[in-house]
């Protein structure tokens, strides 16, 4: 297994990426702070170059790799936020980037990719078309394949995020992200727990993608079977690096419904006026659903997007 980054990994990525990527702003919303009975601060990821906390990663990644591995590229498969922060990580080095989307990716995503100047490579929605496309493309160029979060680098930049969090408010008692394949939550328990043992860090999750709270839970990793949610960054299962910072640094997994996600979707748009994914919606949803844990606490969420198709919203 990959060595387990420390604090100083992700301080030294936080240096070498903070020329590229945006210092994200801290919102907060006072008709949330009263549905809750809490002061809930929001690190607005949404705000990041690509709309989503995923450049941070992509760009330490490709930022880490040698003159001589970068020469061939970089390459990945992945129909998210990943793909398009790779491309223009990649575009920032000057180098090439060929990206295995599968053919039903959203078009918004595609030409995000395609716009960040990335080779994109059709495959079959199946994971197993997905590798093999990804191992023709690594055959056939010599890319360097960066994983969307099984990856010691990707994890050093995601814990960035934290940090910046928690240098504009110092005094957090929970620090809450969404998990799917476990990238962010695993960088920002890395980060909180260095900065503030106290800190509760929390990860938010899909009912109906629920593998991280039943691997959590049980201390075996079970991957996702047949996920059905909205929130369609959540889908991935852990690996067994995120998995074991995760068993080591987070307190609890948290579920909130479909309905619930929705709702919550719908309730950040409306009252603080800004566009998030439903995959940044979970965190709040499961507070929602469990209003009694969060009274009067000061608790910080890590928004993960923003990236949505406005022609199929779901409210």
């Amino acid at each position: 297994m990959q060595s387990i980054p420390g604090y100083q990994d992700i301080c030294k990525a936080h240096e070498k990426i903070k020329p590229f990527i945006h210092e994200t702003p801290v919102f907060y919303s006072k008709s949330i702070n009263n549905i809750v009975g809490a002061k809930v601060f929001f690190k607005c990821e949404n705000f990041q170059k690509v709309g989503a906390f995923k450049f941070r990663g992509a760009s330490h990644a490709v930022l880490k790799l040698s003159e001589q591995e970068a020469k061939k590229g970089v390459t990945t498969h992945s129909s998210g936020n990943h793909a398009a922060a790779l491309a223009l990580a990649a575009r920032n080095r000057k180098i090439p980037s060929y990206i295995v989307m599968p053919e039903n990716a959203p078009e918004v995503k595609k030409k995000a990719v395609a716009g960040y100047g990335a080779e994109i490579i059709y495959c079959k929605p199946t994971l197993q078309a997905r590798e093999s496309a990804l191992k023709k493309v690594q055959q056939k160029t010599g890319a360097h394949f960066i994983h969307p979060y099984d990856n010691f680098n990707v994890i050093c930049g995601q814990g960035t995020a934290a940090i910046e969090l928690l240098n504009e408010v110092s005094d957090l008692e929970v620090i809450m992200a969404p998990v799917g394949g476990g990238g962010l939550l695993s960088g920002t328990s890395i980060s909180a727990k260095s900065i503030n043992n106290k800190i509760e860090v929390i990860g938010g999750e899909p009912e109906m993608a629920d593998d991280a709270y039943k691997s959590f839970k049980s201390g075996i990793l079970i991957p996702s079977e047949n996920p059905k949610t909205i929130a369609d960054g959540l889908l991935t299962s852990l690996s067994d690096l995120t998995f074991e910072i995760i068993r080591n640094n987070v307190d609890d997994i948290l579920l909130a419904s479909e309905k619930s996600i929705v709702e919550t979707m719908k309730l950040i748009w409306e009252r603080m006026k800004i566009i998030v994914e439903p995959s940044s919606a979970v965190p709040l949803a499961a507070i929602l659903e469990n209003l009694n844990k969060f009274r009067e606490k000061k608790i910080g969420i890590i928004i993960s997007g923003g990236n949505v198709e406005l022609g199929k919203l779901p409210f």
